[in-house]
């Protein structure tokens, strides 16, 4: 890691060795679950308070000023507001990443059932056809369940 510390420097700024080879695939996997399970929660909130009549861009900043904050809840949940789903990160890429946090998870067997949704909401998405929009489009899988909910 060292002889290449070099290179790593100048793709980014935080390089941490994980481990063995194959470790890095599960670092990956790690932060796919975080990213996309917290985008998927954040366009939950947001649906669930313009359900309630809520002011959602009101909801959105007040859980930014407590212990929800997140990167993800400032820059997603604006894109959701601003129902802007042009691709940073697509939802063709998110849902093959999303395969492997689940293939990864399986074969350790560890159970991720609260991450099953947020693979069919991208699968979903593709079926579409709306596979190259940014991955924060998991807010029009929301909204649509919430729309045909039974009330």
């Amino acid at each position: 890691m060292e002889r290449a510390r070099p290179v790593l420097d100048a793709l980014g700024s935080t390089i941490v060795h994980c481990g063995e080879s194959g470790a890095g695939q599960i670092a990956k996997a790690c932060n796919q679950l975080v990213v996309l399970s917290t985008i998927h929660t954040v366009a939950q909130a947001l649906v669930l308070a313009a359900t309630a009549g809520v002011d959602p861009a009101r909801i959105r900043e007040a859980l930014l000023g407590g212990f929800a904050n997140s990167r993800i809840l400032d820059v997603h949940g604006q894109r959701m507001l601003d129902r802007n789903f042009q691709p940073g990160g697509t939802v063709r890429q998110n849902l093959r990443d999303a395969r492997i946090v689940l293939a990864s998870a399986e074969e350790l067997g560890v159970p991720l059932e609260s991450f099953e949704p947020v693979a069919d909401a991208l699968q979903a998405l593709v079926d579409d056809g709306q596979e190259g929009l940014d991955h924060s489009a998991l807010f029009l899988m929301v909204e649509r369940a919430a729309a045909n909910a039974p009330r």
